[in-house]
């Protein structure tokens, strides 16, 4: 059984991250349901004149049978006891905790979202091109060649759109009219052409003094580049132009390990793991590219899918 963990805890998310509705505003649920407003209605309008007054000299313990068929209390209470739910959606927010923050309750009340903001590499890699011939047996031995054609620069936005209204982090699913739909492995291998079988790297948590001797490392930067690098993109990242102007100088200079690190990295960021920046990306990737011989090895579709669930 291969290591699935490590990933998320390395760049600090997870599925209690809820960072990316920093800037939705707040949701609130529904007061109350139809039927509860129904029954505090009845219980509140009950002409007490047409309910006969108990004589005073039968038993006070007696009630009348007429007060006795009106259980407005009993009914108030079961009301309060049901699931109050949210109109259109669950019944009951045990599953999609985070329902009244997702855009559906907003098209559903009628609220006016934000637009949706859809970002693309593929211009990035395009402008990157085919690693030079030096190095092309290094990135073909990694498996990784496939994500090279597989990234596109535009594509139809209201499709997209939809789709991602339609995505709930909650159950990592497509809720569609047919019934919920997800992305299997089968589908990544399918689509990016990537392993989905092998070892998956164990990442582990950097510190900034780490990552700058990473970039040291494997990409022959000097210490006060790396380090000023990462000061600019707040700490453990690095821009994605900056890894393309490293490439380019390793090339120039033939240090072609290196050069196929960086053109390693620079497609990974554009592609398995991008994010909302859209201009940089983790440093703790590069570790994964330390031993190119090994990178072949690694479930390179696994790592995809548990950075898209994250």
């Amino acid at each position: 059984m291969v290591r699935t963990r490590g990933l998320g805890r390395a760049l600090g998310v997870g599925r209690g991250d809820r960072d990316d509705f920093d800037d939705a505003p707040q949701r609130r649920r529904p007061t109350a349901s139809a039927r509860r407003q129904r029954v505090a209605v009845t219980a509140d309008h009950i002409d007490e004149s047409v309910i006969p007054a108990p004589d005073v000299q039968d038993d006070p313990m007696e009630v009348p049978a007429a007060v006795e068929d009106i259980p407005a209390d009993t009914s108030a209470e079961a009301a309060e006891d049901q699931p109050q739910g949210f109109p259109g959606g669950p019944s009951g927010p045990s599953v999609l905790t985070v329902y009244a923050d997702h855009v559906a309750c907003s098209v559903w009340t009628g609220e006016e979202r934000l637009e949706l903001k859809l970002s693309s590499h593929g211009r990035k890699v395009h402008s990157l091109g085919r690693p030079v011939p030096a190095i092309e047996g290094l990135i073909a031995g990694t498996g990784l060649s496939p994500l090279i054609a597989c990234s596109i620069d535009t594509g139809d936005r209201g499709l997209l759109s939809a789709f991602v209204e339609r995505w709930h982090r909650e159950t990592s699913s497509f809720h569609l009219p047919v019934g919920e739909l997800t992305i299997t492995l089968d589908d990544v291998s399918s689509l990016l052409h990537l392993p989905v079988i092998g070892d998956l790297h164990a990442f582990e948590p950097l510190h900034l003094d780490d990552a700058v001797q990473m970039l040291v490392d494997l990409l022959m930067v000097s210490p006060e580049s790396a380090r000023a690098e990462t000061v600019q993109c707040r700490r453990l990242y690095v821009r994605l132009q900056w890894v393309h102007d490293i490439y380019q100088c390793r090339c120039q200079a033939g240090h072609w390990t290196a050069a196929a690190r960086a053109y390693l990295l620079h497609l990974l960021g554009c592609t398995l793991f991008a994010n909302k920046s859209a201009t940089n990306f983790h440093v703790v990737y590069l570790e994964a590219l330390r031993d190119l011989s090994k990178t072949e090895r690694y479930a390179w579709g696994v790592a995809t899918l548990v950075h898209m669930y994250d």
